[in-house]
């Protein structure tokens, strides 16, 4: 499959996308310049700026968005005012990343070291409650995470690792178990590395490989099964969206690229693969 390009480039560094059920549109963020973008109905693109990082997004179940900022979450009403900000860490090296909700409405966040060398990064979780835990420490680059229909598996990417991982996981509690003993996916290749995913409503793994112009679909064993190639090489992340899931959309970077090289770098792709998405839910707080 060959990804087709949505927008023109939009974005230094788009990341995150989500679908948002509650607003029916696309939304995902210019993560560096601090943005929320959406793409609305008619094709145009809105911008909202959050703050010095805006790294990851979901909505809430009432309206309005919860964002990880550079070193906190940031809660956004429908109007998209910031009503309530809820710190997480004061480490000046790290800053947040990728991040995703759980089947019970906990939106979970990980980050990462400036530098992308250390282990500085931590897995964090915000509670509805706003309540903010650490649920896995000694990551380096923290990216991707889902979890099955049933919640009782998460899927983790720490792309230092090139592994997708698979925890069991307590949906009661909120924490994840089991690391390492059932890796689903190994990335190879030194140039491509693993970066947000998603899930298919039939047990499919959908990773961005950044570095590697594609975004790989591997079934529920890890057997790789179906690949979508893009004309540029810093692909971030997928989610499912529109009418029924039925469209993967892909984000892009053009971060650190001469300003000549890969035109199409930044901009918003999408593909109907041929298989619905899983809902990703909102945050319940």
């Amino acid at each position: 499959m060959r990804a087709e390009q949505l927008t023109v480039p939009c974005a230094t560094h788009g990341e995150g996308p989500v679908w948002d059920e509650v607003a029916d549109q696309l939304r995902w963020v210019d993560m560096m310049a601090g943005d929320v973008l959406t793409l609305t109905a008619t094709g145009a693109i809105t911008r909202q700026h959050v703050g010095s990082v805006a790294a990851a997004l979901r909505p809430r179940a009432g309206g309005g968005l919860v964002v990880a900022t550079e070193r906190g979450f940031a809660l956004l009403d429908p109007d998209g005012n910031v009503s309530v900000e809820v710190p997480a860490f004061a480490d000046p090296r790290a800053r947040m990343n990728d991040g995703g909700v759980d089947r019970q409405g906990r939106f979970f966040c990980g980050s990462m070291d400036f530098d992308m060398s250390d282990p500085l990064g931590v897995l964090y979780r915000l509670d509805p409650d706003l309540a903010v835990g650490i649920i896995l420490t000694g990551v380096t680059v923290s990216n991707g995470i889902a979890w099955t229909r049933d919640g009782a598996r998460m899927y983790y990417i720490d792309s230092a690792t090139r592994r997708v991982d698979v925890f069991d996981y307590d949906v009661t509690t909120g924490i994840p178990s089991q690391r390492r003993q059932h890796v689903l996916v190994e990335v190879k290749a030194e140039t491509n590395v693993p970066d947000g995913m998603a899930l298919d409503a039939d047990g499919g793994v959908w990773v961005a490989i950044y570095g590697g112009s594609e975004v790989r679909r591997y079934d529920a064993d890890g057997k790789l099964d179906a690949v979508v190639e893009l004309p540029v090489g810093q692909v971030t992340a997928c989610a499912f969206g529109g009418d029924q899931l039925a469209d993967l959309f892909i984000t892009t970077s053009r971060q650190d690229l001469p300003a000549d090289a890969e035109p199409a770098a930044g901009a918003l792709f999408s593909v109907r693969p041929g298989v619905l998405g899983l809902p990703t839910g909102t945050f319940a707080g």
